[in-house]
């Protein structure tokens, strides 16, 4: 299928980042046991028992030219440890969302966040010619919302009663977003924490 998302493989200095395969199943359920992610009730993270369905919903998605799933390998070890992908693709609007991240919890906190997202919004910006870039995540994922806001996007709103989880609760969703016009100062910034984690 001819698609604005291209399979691709990206890579920094600390990560790599690996078109997801079925065959990445055991990694990520393993990389989601460091911290028992999937417990976290606002966030979907693939358990043993979902990492199928998971996988599966991921690829899905990528053949409709909606998604492109990443699983994020540290370079460091040569193993995985999470997932993010392009996700709700929107080619006429050369507009795409970057979602569905997670890592595990020991590469929390430690440039790894920094560099991904770095690498998928230089692609997103200087080889899709993207105009945005989205970030959603739940009202209640405040750890996600602070990240996001440290990668320099900035909140467009919130979509209230927006989804019901697989709990039966109502989720409010808070859209922030990166445009065109902001990813110079955006990539200055990201380049400058990530030379300080570096050295």
């Amino acid at each position: 299928m001819n698609s604005w998302l291209q399979s691709i493989e990206l890579e920094g200095n600390l990560v790599k980042l690996l078109p997801m395969l079925p065959s990445h199943k055991s990694g990520l359920v393993k990389a989601a046991e460091d911290g028992n992610l999937w417990e976290l009730w606002y966030t979907s993270v693939p358990s043993k028992e979902t990492v199928d369905t998971y996988i599966d919903f991921a690829l899905n998605a990528e053949e409709a030219g909606l998604a492109l799933p990443f699983v994020i390998i540290d370079k460091k070890t040569n193993t995985i440890v999470g997932s993010t992908r392009f996700c709700s693709a929107d080619a006429p609007n050369r507009r795409v969302e970057i979602g569905y991240t997670w890592y595990a919890q020991h590469v929390q906190r430690t440039g790894i966040n920094t560099e991904c997202k770095y690498l998928m919004l230089s692609h997103a910006f200087e080889k899709l010619d993207a105009i945005a870039v989205e970030f959603k995540t739940n009202f209640f994922n405040f750890p996600s919302r602070n990240a996001i806001l440290r990668l320099g996007a900035r909140q467009d709103g919130i979509i209230r009663n927006h989804r019901i989880d697989k709990q039966g609760n109502i989720r409010d969703t808070v859209i922030f977003s990166i445009l065109n016009s902001e990813w110079p100062a955006v990539k200055t910034s990201l380049e400058f924490k990530m030379r300080k984690t570096y050295s």
